[in-house]
């Protein structure tokens, strides 16, 4: 007997997988439409024995304790501080924007003016949103944010999203800062690593129970239908709980329309040299059709006189033909999410998690973090009510 259907075995099935098979004992499983588990945090070694992440670069970074003491149960892990280059002007300047980055493309003089005005509007280590730095009345950093967003952040967003910055929700334009500070690292959290044997082995990990079963290779509609307000299970009513990660609107049949994503063309080649590039990852915000190149060789050092680099090619998303990555965030589509949201609540055993089904963009420890409260709110009140 089957207590808890999971579609899609990503980071938020996985450990709702686990934490309901190893706290209550209870029977899961897990459909994955895709003929491997770990969603898009999976990665394998290629055919130079460097370990790629096949969905573009996933950098483990958290500022929380229990999520990082929850993950090290079923992994170790290897200390790394992801660092990214931008090619702006036939320079490669540290991105966020910093004030190392002010020094290498303005003269010296002209850099330190901008210093000594950024520290006096804003605290130092600060990050600012470029965005509201564009506010600014003050005509050097009017300078600098016309400076920034013209080289590094338009161009690039106009490939990333196809769409001009302005039109894009807040949660998407604060990621791109500016670092009022001289720390060259991506992310600033407290900690910073990456599994020693890869994302797929923690996962394995985390699913190798008794009470898990997972089916790969298989559609959740295929297998499960929705008919008035109930699930069913091969025909048959299933009575447990579904747990759903995947796209919402797909779920119910596009019932309010169809919510916009963006994809990725992500594209492998191996170099017949030991290193391509500086750092693992350099962005090309103004030149060429991929936004950015990584190379796995520094994340995972590999001895091996060949690397393996990615380049990633950013597409609207069409059904059946690449991947959904990134939901589109705009108050349109927030609108139609929250009508999608709404009909869910219609099934009392349905419960959503993860950036497909909530529709908004996540990091690896957010989403680990959102499922453990998951669990904790509508799984773990509700067996020790008696009501599961």
């Amino acid at each position: 007997m089957i207590d808890y259907i999971i579609a899609g075995s990503g980071l938020a099935g996985v450990v709702m997988a686990e934490r309901i098979a190893t706290q209550f004992d209870k029977k899961v499983l897990i459909v994955e439409k895709r003929n491997h588990i770990a969603g898009n945090c999976y990665d394998e070694k290629d055919e130079n024995s460097i370990l790629v992440h096949r969905y573009g670069p996933h950098l483990f970074h958290t500022n929380s304790k229990q999520v990082m003491d929850y993950l090290s149960n079923f992994t170790q892990w290897d200390l790394y501080s992801h660092e990214v280059l931008a090619s702006v002007d036939g320079k490669k300047i540290p991105i966020p924007f910093n004030l190392n980055s002010l020094y290498e493309v303005f003269p010296t003089s002209k850099a330190k003016t901008i210093e000594d005005k950024l520290l006096e509007a804003y605290r130092y280590n600060s990050k600012v949103p470029i965005l509201d730095l564009k506010k600014s009345n003050d005509k050097d950093l009017l300078f600098l944010a016309s400076f920034i967003y013209e080289k590094i952040f338009v161009n690039y967003s106009a490939k990333q999203w196809r769409m001009k910055p302005e039109d894009m929700d807040g949660e998407v334009t604060a990621r791109v800062p500016i670092f009022v500070g001289r720390d060259n690292r991506y992310f600033n959290d407290r900690y910073q690593m990456i599994p020693k044997y890869g994302y797929t082995k923690m996962v394995e990990k985390m699913i190798n129970h008794k009470n898990i079963k997972v089916m790969l290779n298989t559609d959740f509609k295929e297998i499960c239908s929705l008919e008035d307000e109930e699930f069913y299970f091969f025909g048959s009513k299933f009575d447990g709980k579904v747990i759903y990660t995947g796209q919402i609107d797909e779920l119910f049949d596009h019932k309010f329309g169809k919510l916009p994503y963006r994809s990725v063309n992500m594209k492998f080649e191996t170099i017949e040299q030991e290193y391509y590039q500086e750092k693992a990852t350099i962005n090309y915000p103004n030149d060429y059709d991929f936004t950015r190149i990584t190379e796995f060789k520094h994340i995972h050092p590999t001895d091996s006189r060949k690397t393996t680099i990615l380049k990633e090619y950013p597409q609207e998303y069409k059904a059946g033909l690449n991947t959904p990555y990134y939901p589109v965030l705009t108050q349109d589509n927030q609108d139609k999410y929250n009508q999608y949201l709404e009909y869910s609540k219609e099934f009392e055993n349905l419960i959503l998690v993860g950036r497909l089904a909530e529709y908004r963009y996540y990091d690896m420890d957010d989403i680990v973090k959102r499922a453990l409260e998951v669990f904790e709110q509508s799984i773990e009140k509700s067996i020790l009510q008696g009501s599961s």
